[in-house]
């Protein structure tokens, strides 16, 4: 019955690759909530292959997997990153968003930790790409705490796949570069090994606010991490009670600073107040509205 082989075979073939995708697979952000209305993200499996490619609010990333050399520029928005979107999404200082990822893996634990980068004065988002330059401040992090991950047990467990944090209320009005990212810790007990899953979205806040934070918060991508970081190079296998999350201190807004040496959970405010229905409903929804030549978007 050669047909009846062929047919096992073929199935056969079928669940090894499904395996190996299950396995392999990793995540990104596929929809965004700013300002109350949702954004689908760059679609790495989609969109390259729509005619036309849609216009989205995030810079392309090439597909699930991590970046691992924290010295490459792939480090700062992802492989391929570099080249700003057409559109950029508005939310309003003080507001809540929503990063909904896609099925995130249990086994990979970690920190999810959010930047902000101003866009310069005479700049635009949809033109601008921040290089090297030493503009990136942390306004979102949360590492290990009470016995959990932020990316696993928070996110994943308890927040089904959306992680939420708040734009700083007292931020200055202007454009900004989002850079939203888990870093994965399964593998990261020597380095290379940790594994990093950066994306950058693009907004215009909104808002009165006038604060900035000085210089003493401000990295650049490559530069913010080095591979002997003890966040960076963990054992996450080992008997320990806190974990250092990298980069620089929190930027809350004000004129203090947090540490970043503990898991601050500086998104669980905003993660309590959003609605759960609006969280559930969000990663179906692409963002509706007319683009403007500056390219943002309206609902």
């Amino acid at each position: 019955m050669p047909y009846l082989s062929s047919l096992r075979s073929n199935a056969a073939l079928v669940v090894a690759l499904s395996l190996l995708t299950s396995v392999r697979a990793h995540g990104y952000v596929e929809t965004f909530v700013y300002g109350g209305t949702n954004y689908t993200g760059y679609l790495p499996y989609n969109d390259p292959y729509m005619n036309p490619v849609p216009d989205r609010i995030e810079r392309v990333i090439p597909g699930n997997g991590p970046i691992e050399d924290v010295t490459s520029e792939d480090i700062r928005c992802n492989t391929g990153g570099t080249a700003p979107a057409a559109l950029y999404a508005t939310a309003e200082a003080g507001s809540d968003v929503e990063m909904h990822w896609t099925s995130w893996p249990t086994s990979h634990a970690g920190p999810v930790i959010t930047y902000l980068a101003q866009v310069p004065d005479g700049s635009n988002i949809t033109s601008w790409e921040p290089g090297t330059d030493t503009v990136w401040f942390k306004v979102d992090e949360a590492g290990y705490e009470d016995g959990k991950w932020a990316a696993t047990d928070i996110m994943v467990t308890e927040q089904n796949n959306v992680w939420y944090w708040t734009i700083p209320s007292g931020l200055q009005a202007g454009q900004y570069l989002v850079r939203h990212e888990i870093i994965a810790l399964h593998s990261a007990g020597t380095y290379p090994g940790a594994q990093f899953y950066p994306g950058c979205s693009q907004i215009e806040v909104t808002g009165s606010g006038s604060a900035f934070p000085d210089s003493s918060y401000l990295v650049s991508f490559p530069g913010a991490y080095a591979g002997t970081d003890p966040g960076i190079t963990f054992n996450m296998y080992t008997t320990f009670d806190n974990y250092t999350i990298p980069g620089p201190a929190l930027w809350t807004g004000g004129s203090g600073a947090a540490s970043s040496t503990v898991a601050s959970g500086a998104s669980s405010t905003a993660a309590s107040s959003a609605s759960s229905t609006a969280a559930s409903g969000a990663t179906s929804t692409a963002v509706s509205g007319t683009t403007s030549a500056a390219g943002s978007v309206s609902g």
